[in-house]
């Protein structure tokens, strides 16, 4: 009767801890909001359980593990971000992180001059180190197999907001943004670009110059209109911004004789046509803008001396010297000479 008795005890007590141990809560216990959960592609069962424990997500240690190495997790762990809700069992929470089923993150990037600005803003929320994107972005021979060149890279990057899972990597995300390059270039948007004699290259080339000369949504449309005239009519894009792009120093605001000088296949004064490639990356209005320009007979434009940041625009040099003239009366009273 005792070893009965005892036996019995013994059960009771052991299906109560299993009890406990499955089905209790264990995160979050405390709180009411979620926590992520970062585990990396070479991470261990000791590291993930060391990282419950220091970002306070789980409460018993212990009971985590038993239920973790009875459901094979400990030799499975599964790299990614978790959103770990409050007041999970062990079991559920063994079984979310053991299913791999990761929440992913946004990446948006925008406001983009430069290979390393696209680098360090596309993997700011991601597991991939800056300088591992940026190697790619440099591979001419990774480039060649989308069709482009190192100076054309950047019209491949649509700036949007993307959903990724954290831990993607490098190649697999580069692959991601030629697939929404391809959304984004519908046969109706090759039509509209092949009317123009250009490519979705050359259409982003262009919308990239657009972009660095206006801010304003609404006049980039008229902007597109004035450089696929000159284009039309063979004449020099004359784009402040190309000079400022082959000097690298983008801190200059008034763009003087001696810059038009610079020898850069980036130099539209001295060169027609369409520079090498892009020189930031456009957004869809600059992009838009550039498939939908306005019609009209302007082949001038400087920036209005309200500062407004709207322009003024010329169909003859002379008109166009007027308000060149203006502009300039407007930069030395304001003591901008560089």
């Amino acid at each position: 009767m005792i070893g009965v008795i005892a036996t019995s005890v013994l059960f009771t007590s052991l299906s109560f801890y299993f009890y406990q141990a499955f089905f209790s809560p264990n995160t979050l216990v405390d709180s009411d909001a979620p926590a992520l959960l970062k585990i990396s592609q070479d991470a261990n069962f000791k590291q993930v359980s060391d990282s419950l424990i220091q970002k306070g997500i789980v409460n018993d240690l212990v009971t985590f593990s038993f239920v973790a190495k009875i459901m094979d997790y400990q030799e499975a762990v599964k790299p990614g971000l978790y959103k770990i809700n409050p007041k999970m069992s062990n079991r559920e929470l063994v079984r979310l992180l053991r299913s791999g089923q990761q929440t992913p993150v946004n990446i948006t990037f925008n406001n983009v001059r430069t290979k390393r600005d696209l680098a360090e803003k596309i993997t700011r929320n991601l597991e991939i180190e800056t300088d591992d994107f940026l190697e790619i972005l440099e591979d001419s021979a990774y480039a060649a197999k989308f069709g482009l060149k190192e100076e054309t890279v950047l019209s491949l990057f649509i700036p949007n907001t993307y959903e990724v899972y954290w831990n993607v990597t490098a190649v697999d995300l580069f692959d991601r943004m030629y697939k929404e390059h391809n959304r984004f270039w519908t046969e109706e948007r090759k039509a509209k670009a092949a009317k123009l004699g250009m490519d979705p290259t050359e259409v982003s080339t262009l919308a990239s110059i657009v972009q660095a000369e206006t801010a304003k949504a609404d006049e980039r449309p008229k902007v597109a209109g004035v450089y696929i005239n000159r284009l039309k009519r063979n004449m020099p894009l004359q784009a402040d911004p190309t000079l400022i792009f082959a000097i690298g120093d983008f801190e200059i605001k008034r763009v003087l004789n001696v810059h038009k000088e610079i020898e850069s296949p980036y130099n539209t004064y001295k060169y027609t046509g369409l520079p090498p490639g892009p020189i930031n990356l456009p957004d869809i209005s600059a992009l838009e803008a550039v498939l939908n320009p306005q019609n009209h007979s302007y082949l001038y434009f400087c920036a209005k001396e309200d500062f407004s940041g709207y322009h003024a625009f010329a169909t003859n040099l002379k008109d166009h010297m007027i308000n060149a003239r203006r502009y300039q009366q407007a930069l030395n009273a304001a003591r901008i000479f560089n």
